[in-house]
């Protein structure tokens, strides 16, 4: 066995992001979300990983070029001589680093804490053998997501070809009060005082909803009882609509698993099918949140965005006629029949990886 801190050095950025404004050159500087841009400088002659040590993506590895650098959000880990990067770069996803995490408000992490996790020690020739096959399979999750994200582009194609642009309404649709053509109500209030237990059922929040799929593993539960059950069990066709964060993140519930409830963070829409279709509804939604169309909505940038229920109930809202939209809707349904064969091979790829993991870092 050996500690991680014996197998490599940290080193840190000083470099902010307002030194970049005048910046132009040939060499990529990066950030928590990837590459910023091009300037003439760099720190790391040879490849590196680096970790992002506080703000968004918080405990992210990243394995980077030579002949690159940071922005100082982030810190270089460097290997030492003997150690492949690529292995390195495999421990550190694998150690978990959000468990070191400290600060109750702007979350960071230091070395320091880190440095003295554990891990097999493995020679040269071995910790090339296990870098080439992860990061074969990690090929394939890669591609596997782009797969993905060309389906939702394909839909979003499709989604302007026929109803053009709903915010500016380019092709003069009729425009209609939200509450007009759905039902909305916010979830129940989470209340840990009052949950006892003896009728605990599954619940989603915020964060169990993204773009046009729940993340439904291990769900937090809470009391509902038969009042509760009555007024916020989901069926199928509801729209849940995030309140918070993300303004206008949704999906359309199709019983995943049964029962299930929502918490206040979300808003669950029942659309008037006479009029309007959820599948037409949740891309409305996710061309609004691409193209600035809640931004009056979202308010400054320093204040978290919200979509309160009366604001939501007040939203105009482009309505195609309801044969157009359910054409768009098979569309969306043999899509997301391509989507669901790329997930499962992505699910069982990325299961490959974490078993692979666990097998040669422990």
């Amino acid at each position: 066995m050996v500690r991680l801190g014996d197998i490599c050095k940290k080193g840190s950025s000083s470099v902010a992001q307002k030194d970049l404004e005048s910046c132009d050159g040939t060499y990529p500087i990066y950030g928590a979300s990837g590459i910023i841009r091009n300037v003439n400088f760099y720190h790391q002659e040879n490849p590196y990983v680096a970790v992002v040590k506080d703000g968004a993506g918080v405990g992210r590895v990243m394995k980077l070029p030579a002949k690159s650098s940071v922005i100082g959000t982030m810190q270089y880990i460097i290997p030492n001589d003997g150690i492949n990067v690529s292995y390195l770069a495999y421990a550190l996803e694998h150690m978990g680093l959000s468990k070191y995490y400290t600060g109750a408000t702007i979350p960071h992490i230091y070395f320091k804490d880190y440095c003295n996790e554990i891990l097999p020690e493995h020679t040269k020739e071995e910790q090339c053998h296990i870098a080439d096959l992860l990061d074969k399979v990690s090929d394939l999750i890669f591609l596997r997501k782009q797969q993905l994200a060309k389906l939702d582009e394909l839909v979003k194609s499709r989604f302007v070809e026929l109803f053009g642009d709903v915010i500016r309404n380019s092709k003069v649709w009729q425009m209609r009060v939200f509450a007009d053509i759905a039902s909305s109500r916010l979830g129940k209030m989470l209340d840990a005082k009052q949950n006892t237990g003896r009728c605990s059922y599954p619940y989603l929040a915020n964060f169990n909803v993204q773009w046009f799929r729940f993340n439904i593993e291990n769900l937090n539960q809470m009391d509902f009882d038969e009042d509760d059950r009555a007024e916020f069990e989901l069926k199928d066709g509801d729209l849940l609509v995030c309140e918070g964060g993300e303004i206008g993140r949704c999906a359309v519930w199709h019983n995943e698993i049964q029962p299930c409830f929502f918490q206040k963070a979300l808003h669950r829409v029942r659309c008037n099918r006479q009029i309007i279709h959820p599948d037409y509804l949740a891309w409305w939604f996710k061309y609004n949140c691409d193209h600035d169309g809640f931004a009056a909505i979202a308010g400054a940038k320093a204040t978290i965005a919200h979509l309160p229920g009366v604001k939501l109930k007040q939203l105009q809202v482009a309505v195609p006629p309801l044969e157009l939209q359910e054409q768009f809707a098979s569309f969306v349904e043999q899509t997301d029949k391509s989507k669901l064969a790329v997930q499962q091979s992505l699910d069982k790829l990325e299961l490959v990886k974490k078993s692979l993991m666990q097998k040669y870092f422990g």
